[in-house]
């Protein structure tokens, strides 16, 4: 007797039981990362001011850097789908597992370049002569757990790859409470100040490190696959990472274009675009969500050789990325009255950040759309395009965000060229997935 097809409302809801099972355990492990800062500075910040200010500086530094290798979760993950889409689970956990000693190998260098340098980082980032020793002690010792932070994003673009987002909630929420507690009893039990912080972190990290060392072990000797290194994979791994590198050092630039901008144009600005930025930042957890989603199950549709799965599913997640940027954007504008008062009493800085609040509320459709499509053609291992879509984007955004203050723009200004900035990526996102070109099945792209 022959099954009859699927309808497209049950294809629907086998789609939105998917997005749900991963996206929301991938929204709480997003979370519990900023916590880890959170917490610390709210211990730090009862020693002194400047103490705070130096955990601010080399905190600020530590996460630059470990961004910078994002790609690690991201090529993973999708590389990892894309073989256990084709059934062969051996050796998607074997190319896991190069993507983790390509994370040590990287790591080990940032060591090197990072611990003769410190001082000279912490200068060259303007810290204060109160705030630099205290910086340069956290920078120093937190830079020995940056090989394990490095490994955690592989290891949990393993898990993704695997379809497993529960894995990591469970690792970041044990990693959180571990690190408030070691950093408590380090910093005011041990007497330790600032060091302690800095070792309770570093602790933390590399017990997250060693639980997910432990899950992905385990699975490879389940399935008969090798934990050795394997040199032809690791450099595999590394050319895949590449392009995604080049987008997301595009994106870093165009932050730190807007946040120099917003800087001249006097402290009120810069103040309120601090403020305005930790909240797009926010935002961009929820839609992120949806785009780690959106790998692994790209992906796996694509190892399968399921194009017509791919593109049901691209298409229900973009639906996802509007209903949801919708639904940001109202909350945004419901709760601007309490919002700004959390951050401010200054109503000149309030004055500023009211404007920029609404265009950022109101991008949050745009915003949605190019969180999933990112999604969708990382999974899809289309990362070359990525990058050139990137660059492009730079290329539209310098020029807009560089003439604001020659024509006399303020803070609105400014995100409205950061809302340029990501109809761009919009378009290009779009372009490319009504293209179909990114629809290369088999268990290697």
């Amino acid at each position: 007797m022959t099954q009859a097809p699927a309808t497209p409302r049950a294809n629907r809801r086998q789609h939105d039981r998917e997005i749900v099972t991963l996206a929301v355990p991938a929204f709480g492990a997003l979370v519990a990362e900023p916590l880890f800062v959170m917490a610390d500075s709210a211990i730090v910040g009862h020693l002194g001011t400047a103490q705070l200010a130096g955990l601010g500086v080399a905190s600020a530094l530590l996460m630059t850097a470990v961004s910078i290798f994002v790609f690690l979760a991201y090529a993973t993950t999708a590389a990892v789908a894309r073989r256990v889409g084709a059934g062969d689970l051996q050796a998607a956990i074997r190319q896991g597992m190069d993507g983790i000693w390509l994370a040590l190998l990287l790591g080990a260098a940032v060591i090197a370049v990072v611990m003769p340098t410190t001082p000279a980082i912490v200068e060259l980032f303007g810290a204060s002569d109160t705030a630099a020793p205290y910086a340069t002690t956290y920078l120093r010792i937190s830079a020995l757990g940056i090989p394990a932070m490095l490994v955690v994003l592989a290891a949990t673009g393993v898990l993704r790859g695997l379809q497993d987002t529960r894995t990591p909630l469970y690792v970041a929420v044990a990693g959180f409470v571990a690190n408030a507690v070691l950093n408590l009893g380090l910093v005011y039990g041990a007497d330790l100040g600032i060091a302690g912080s800095a070792w309770g972190t570093v602790i933390a990290q590399w017990g997250m490190a060693a639980a997910y060392l432990v899950v992905v072990v385990r699975g490879a000797r389940r399935h008969g696959a090798s934990l050795r290194p394997d040199v032809d994979g690791i450099r595999a791994s590394a050319q895949a990472g590449v392009p995604l590198l080049v987008r997301t050092l595009s994106l870093r630039t165009i932050l730190m274009i807007a946040t120099a901008v917003a800087a001249r144009l006097g402290d009120a600005d810069i103040a309120a675009h601090q403020i305005i930025l930790s909240l797009w930042s926010l935002l961009a957890f929820a839609l992120d969500a949806i785009a780690i989603a959106g790998q692994a199950i790209i992906g796996r549709y694509l190892g399968a050789g399921d194009t017509q799965g791919a593109r049901q599913a691209c298409r229900r997640m973009v639906e996802w990325g509007i209903a949801v940027g919708v639904m940001l954007g109202v909350l945004v504008l419901i709760a601007r009255p309490v919002f700004l008062p959390l951050f401010t009493s200054d109503s000149v800085v309030k004055d500023a950040a009211l404007p920029a609040l609404v265009i950022v509320a109101l991008s949050q459709p745009i915003c949605g759309i190019v969180y999933v499509l990112d999604g969708v053609l990382m999974g899809a291992g289309d990362g070359p395009y990525l990058a050139w879509a990137m660059l492009l984007t730079l290329a539209v955004f310098t020029p807009a965000a560089l003439l604001v203050p020659a024509l006399g723009g303020g803070l609105a200004a400014i995100w409205t060229a950061m809302t340029l900035m990501m109809a761009v990526r919009m378009l290009t996102l779009w372009l490319r997935a009504r293209s179909g070109r990114w629809l290369v099945t088999g268990a290697t792209r």
